[in-house]
């Protein structure tokens, strides 16, 4: 969780050094999108169950939310109008396609599952019905 942490913090210096200086909000979108990321799985690691540092998942978090806030009050009053509100819907968006995409990985994983077992109730068939088969096969025959 360090290493998030890090780069969002990073990338937050990156934005409010561009935005302090005159760029707009366009101008740094790869390092607020390297933030946002960052601060997703952040909450992500911070809401797993049997955290064992809760205060200092916590306290990052609430660092977060800071820095988000400066982002906030700084699209509203030097950004276009209606530009937060635009931001909001944009990441509900990109939230909801991040669900979407890890909803078809996990069932490519259980379909990956599903078809090996599959491969090996038909093998694991294959092996004991064909020696029947030949058993039987031999014994009509007269082979055996």
């Amino acid at each position: 969780m360090l290493a998030e942490v890090a780069a969002a913090n990073a990338a937050f210096q990156v934005i409010k050094t561009a935005l302090t200086n005159g760029k707009e909000i366009y101008d740094v979108a790869s390092s607020a999108t390297q933030y946002f990321d960052n601060k997703s799985t952040i909450a992500k690691k911070a809401n797993k169950a049997g955290n064992k540092s809760e205060l200092e998942c916590f306290m990052q978090l609430e660092k977060l939310r800071e820095q988000e806030e400066w982002l906030r009050e700084h699209m509203i009053y030097a950004g276009r109008p209606d530009m937060y509100s635009d931001w909001l819907q944009y990441q509900s968006d990109c939230k909801r396609q991040r669900e979407k995409e890890e909803r078809i990985r996990k069932k490519k994983k259980a379909d990956n599952i599903a078809l090996f077992f599959t491969v090996l109730l038909w093998g694991t068939g294959i092996l004991v019905i064909l020696p029947v088969a030949l058993y039987i096969g031999f014994k009509i025959f007269g082979v055996i």
